[in-house]
């Protein structure tokens, strides 16, 4: 099972994917669960990762870093992780390049799918998306540090936008989850969605 956490900056991502984690992590054992992210999830991620948060880039170069930094993350710790059969948990992956190089940046999302495809990148089973007003999510990125160059309000409206198309398009793998409310509250419906989720794969087979 491959799922996938979306979200604007502050959206509560890296906190839910984590408790998901560790719940099945406590179901089917902490070596058949992989919790990752991007960019940044593989071995010599950290140096994208850096370059891309901090450092100003025209629109298509930071596109193909981002495409860099997946492919080797997908081919690293992915594809191998599912090959095993092990339960894969990602902090951001396609959606969110949709969401901030397309909506956010302005280039076409078709094209950018099309490359998606000629990389024949694994397509998530689930995918929870984090819905929280822009405000709020100001908020929070501010009470923690100062924002980077991807959190500025303007920007994160458009990406937010962009979420919503995309959550519209395809209903049948996305689940949106508002996270203006207590995490424990945004949690327990995650793990219901999960769980939904679970049991309808386990009718298929």
């Amino acid at each position: 099972m491959f799922v996938t956490f979306e979200g604007i900056d502050g959206s509560g991502k890296s906190t839910q994917a984590s408790r998901l984690y560790e719940c099945l992590s406590g179901i089917f054992g902490k070596d058949m669960v992989l919790l990752t992210r991007e960019p940044g999830g593989w071995s010599c991620g950290d140096m994208l990762r850096g370059l891309l948060l901090h450092h100003e880039w025209r629109s298509w170069s930071e596109f193909f870093l981002f495409m860099a930094d997946r492919y080797e993350h997908v081919h690293e710790q992915i594809m191998p992780a599912l090959s095993n059969g092990l339960v894969v948990i990602c902090e951001r992956y396609i959606d969110s390049t949709l969401a901030y190089q397309g909506w956010g940046r302005g280039l076409p999302i078709e094209e950018m799918e099309r490359l998606f495809s000629l990389m024949s990148l694994p397509v998530p089973d689930l995918t929870i998306l984090l819905d929280i007003p822009i405000k709020t999510a100001m908020d929070r990125i501010r009470s923690r540090r100062a924002p980077d160059r991807l959190e500025e309000e303007e920007f994160l409206g458009r990406v937010r936008c962009g979420y919503r198309h995309i959550f519209e398009r395809n209903p049948q793998r996305i689940r949106c989850v508002s996270s203006d409310k207590d995490k424990d509250e945004v949690f327990t419906e995650i793990f219901r969605l999960v769980e939904a989720f679970m049991d309808e794969s386990r009718r298929r087979r």
